[in-house]
C-alpha cells in the first residue's frame, strides 16, 4: 500500500485526528513537495513511538533543539515508505538494530507545530510537522548510541514517568494517546 493509501486507511481515535486526517489529505492534494523540506510551510514526518517487550517502557532521546526526552524520528526527506524512515531514524538516533513493527499500520497521525529554532547554524522559519507514528518494539537490553549532532541522551523510561522527562505539553498528549491505543489493542 503507498503512503497516501496507507493515510486514507487510518482510522482516527480523537476528534483531533479526525480534523488532522482531513487536513493532511487537503495538503498531499496541494503540495507536491510535501515529502520534502523544500516545502517550508508543511511537510511529512515518520516517527517511532518505541516500546520494549513488556510495554512497560518506552526508548526517548533527549532532543537538542528542543530541549525535551522525545520519540525518535525524522523528516521522510522524499522517501514514500514511512514506516523505513520511522526505522531508519531510530536506527541513526538511538543505535537500535534489533527492531519489530507492532503493526505495519499507521498509530498516529498528528499535525505538529514547530517553533522557530536553528539547525546547523541556520535559523528555521516555524512551519508544519504532518507527523505519522508507527508502534515499533525493540530490545531494551541492546546498548544504545547517541547521536551527537541531533540528541544528547538515550534512554528506556517507564512509560508512566513521561511527564517527568518530557517538557512539550503537546507531545505529552501524543504520546498517552499512543499508549492508551497500544495497551487497548497490541498486547504483548
Amino acid at each position: 500500500m503507498n503512503w497516501i493509501e496507507s493515510i486514507k486507511k487510518y482510522v482516527p481515535i480523537t476528534a483531533q485526528e479526525e480534523k488532522d486526517k482531513e487536513i493532511t489529505i487537503k495538503c498531499i492534494g496541494m503540495f507536491d513537495d510535501i515529502l520534502t523540506r523544500h516545502n517550508e510551510l508543511v511537510h511529512m514526518t515518520s516517527s517511532a513511538f518505541v516500546v520494549n517487550k513488556n510495554r512497560d517502557k518506552t526508548l526517548m532521546i533527549h532532543h537538542n533543539i528542543f530541549n525535551s526526552w522525545s520519540w525518535t524520528g525524522g523528516h521522510t526527506d522524499g522517501e514514500e515508505d514511512l514506516l523505513l524512515v520511522a526505522i531508519k531514524e531510530l536506527k541513526e538516533e538511538a543505535g537500535v538494530k534489533k527492531i519489530c513493527p507492532v503493526s505495519g499500520d499507521i498509530v498516529s497521525l498528528d499535525i505538529i507545530h514547530v517553533p522557530g529554532h536553528i539547525k546547523s547554524g541556520k535559523y528555521v522559519s516555524p512551519h508544519l510537522h504532518i507527523s505519522i507514528a508507527y508502534l515499533v518494539e525493540a530490545d531494551e537490553n541492546e546498548p544504545l548510541v547517541i547521536k551527537p549532532d541531533e540528541n544528547s541522551g538515550v534512554k528506556w523510561i517507564p512509560i508512566e514517568e513521561i511527564d517527568t522527562y518530557s517538557n512539550e505539553p503537546h507531545m505529552k498528549k501524543i504520546y498517552y494517546k499512543i499508549i492508551s491505543k497500544t495497551q487497548a489493542l497490541y498486547k504483548p
